[in-house]
């Protein structure tokens, strides 16, 4: 037989369906707690400790699930480049982007990481682009832009800061698809999930720690609670609860449609600061999540073509 022709599979079915939005939902409320954080302790070492919890918690659920703690050799190459890109530069990129601009601005902006993994699954993993797919992220980028002309209004930030703000949130867009992109090769697949992101994390926080003690010397610390808090929400529900969960939809999905999950967050994240920071809505910010979500629908109901590509290439 020439080809496969079997039917991608969708979104919409509950297996995909309850954990995209799972995360959807969990990574919607990281965005006011890394903006806490970034008051009292330098980025590096928040991310620091962010990863030294996710990592034993990665570790311990491994055990769990009945995978090993010890990385097959081949392994050692994907875990650096995601340790790299994923742990180490995706969240340096991020954390200090939100020094410049607001954490709004920086997770609208985030939404265009569906454009680059889409772009990156059909080069290299040989996943589809449907017409609808296109047509919906065309909608959603529009949505995306109108939440943008908000968060951008209503920033104290001056020209130059925003400029900054977007070069940064712009890498750490481009090194979370790479990452992406990584995981899902044939090589990556081979590989225990949970090993491998435990390992890949630890790789990213002794990244984080060696820039952490470089540029800003010993470690520091936060006293408050709520500092504490963040950090065991960040490392447990914001990495150990979600990368499980999205790494497998990049791989059965596509890149494109997992991405999603970003143009859903802000708007999570949105409603969050409504409870609790005292959100206004105005009709520019509810016109932009109002479209955003309509593309985002369109996009995930749309049906692939029955064939793949080309098979996933190993790095």
């Amino acid at each position: 037989m020439s080809g496969d022709s079997r039917e991608a599979p969708s979104l919409a079915q509950p297996r995909h369906l309850v954990p995209f939005l799972l995360v959807s939902l969990i990574w919607g409320g990281t965005w006011i707690i890394i903006k806490d954080q970034l008051a009292s302790v330098p980025p590096f070492w928040s991310i620091c400790y962010r990863f030294m919890v996710a990592l034993t918690g990665m570790f311990v659920l491994a055990r769990f699930r009945g995978q090993p703690w010890r990385l097959a050799r081949e392994g050692w190459v994907i875990a650096l480049l995601m340790g790299l890109f994923q742990f180490f530069a995706n969240f340096a990129f991020v954390y200090n982007a939100e020094r410049f601009v607001t954490s709004g601005l920086v997770a609208v902006m985030f939404a265009l990481l569906m454009v680059p993994n889409a772009v990156l699954g059909k080069i290299y993993l040989g996943q589809s682009i449907s017409r609808g797919f296109v047509l919906g992220s065309t909608i959603a980028v529009a949505g995306i832009a109108l939440l943008f002309l908000h968060e951008w209004r209503d920033s104290p930030a001056g020209l130059w800061e925003v400029l900054a703000g977007a070069a940064l949130t712009g890498g750490g867009i481009l090194t979370a698809s790479i990452a992406n992109i990584v995981q899902a090769t044939k090589r990556a697949a081979h590989l225990p999930l949970l090993t491998l992101l435990a390992w890949s994390m630890a790789i990213g926080m002794l990244l984080n720690a060696l820039v952490a003690l470089i540029w800003f010397g010993p470690p520091q610390w936060d006293p408050r609670p709520g500092y504490a808090l963040g950090i065991l929400y960040l490392g447990l529900l914001g990495s150990v609860a979600t990368f499980p969960l999205y790494y497998p939809l990049v791989r059965t999905v596509g890149a494109g449609k997992a991405a999603y999950s970003s143009v859903l967050v802000p708007v999570v994240a949105m409603i969050l600061s409504t409870m609790f920071e005292g959100f206004e809505w105005t009709a520019l910010a509810a016109c932009g999540a109002a479209v955003a979500m309509i593309g985002m629908l369109i996009a995930l109901r749309a049906r692939d073509p029955g064939r793949i590509t080309s098979p996933p290439k190993a790095p």
